[in-house]
């Protein structure tokens, strides 16, 4: 059945969100519709986990004794080797606040062909980093990120919480479900987007990531983005729009507009968490993804 936030006919999903060896003609401007100027029910719905711990079963990473290389398998066997992007994080010795380069272009992208396995090499290193000591003592697992290598968009949250801590995806708590809802009213998919935390390790007690946290583990972050090269990122919440843009305004401030972070363009919206808390906030979000999509030429 057709859901009431959903137009009647959509080219594929994968046409609309997964970038093409050529560019897609630009589809026309979306049209008002009666569903397009309010939100739709982001009710959380009851999902299992089986479904994601699937996924994560399925994913494999190969150990390697040179984590900048790997080589990479191919239709017929390896290939040659590609680098994983440089750590481009700092923190400053005084604050422990991030510094980065946010504004200089990618470097030269990586084949689409190449992009799972240059990422699981970095996931393989982001296992075994114990940079942050109480995190690296206190978790299940990291988090890396899921989703397609070749996706025209990005979605950057703050940290995993209990549940993605013990599945090991971003996003599968109450907080993810009410994200699928997102996502569903705008005709996207998990497998057609990629989605990352700032920092790969559940903070105690869900607290707040610290400054020397995010500054520790920021650069992972940011490498995932060099090699999958987003044309759009979503930022979810307050710690992922201030580390990736480098700015502490407020949500609400940096929200309603676009934003660059090196090639992408950079949209900010409230945490699915924050929603579950402040339902009002709600059609704000809707109007903000309305704008994404308006600018990703898809209709709504």
């Amino acid at each position: 059945m057709t859901h009431v936030w959903w137009p009647g006919s959509m080219p594929a999903p994968s046409e609309l969100f997964t970038r093409k060896k050529s560019p897609p003609a630009s589809a026309s401007p979306a049209s008002a519709s009666p569903a397009s100027v309010h939100p739709p029910a982001f009710s959380p719905v009851a999902t299992s986990p089986v479904a994601s711990q699937d996924r994560l079963a399925q994913r494999t990473s190969t150990q390697t004794d040179q984590p900048a290389t790997t080589g990479l398998p191919g239709p017929t066997g390896p290939i040659s080797t590609v680098p994983t992007p440089a750590m481009p994080a700092s923190a400053s010795p005084e604050t422990g606040a991030l510094h980065h380069d946010n504004r200089s272009p990618f470097g030269p992208p990586i084949s689409s062909d190449d992009r799972p396995g240059v990422l699981a090499v970095l996931q393989n290193e982001v296992a075994g980093c114990v940079r942050c000591t109480e995190l690296a003592r206190c978790r299940t697992q990291t988090v890396f990120g899921v989703g397609n290598p070749s996706a025209r968009l990005c979605l950057v949250g703050e940290a995993p919480g209990a549940d993605e801590d013990r599945i090991g995806e971003p996003f599968v708590g109450a907080a993810g479900q009410l994200l699928d809802r997102i996502l569903k009213a705008c005709h996207l998919s998990r497998d057609e987007i990629y989605i990352l935390n700032v920092i790969k390790c559940r903070p105690p007690q869900n607290r707040t990531p610290q400054d020397d946290e995010v500054a520790n583990c920021w650069g992972y972050a940011h490498r995932q983005l060099e090699i999958i090269q987003p044309e759009f990122i979503l930022c979810l919440g307050a710690v992922a729009a201030r580390t990736v843009l480098q700015d502490r305004a407020s949500i609400s401030r940096l929200r309603g507009k676009f934003h660059r972070y090196r090639n992408s363009q950079v949209a900010v919206t409230y945490h699915p968490a924050y929603l579950l808390r402040t339902p009002a906030a709600k059609q704000q979000t809707w109007e903000d993804m309305k704008m994404l999509m308006r600018a990703m030429d898809v209709e709504l």
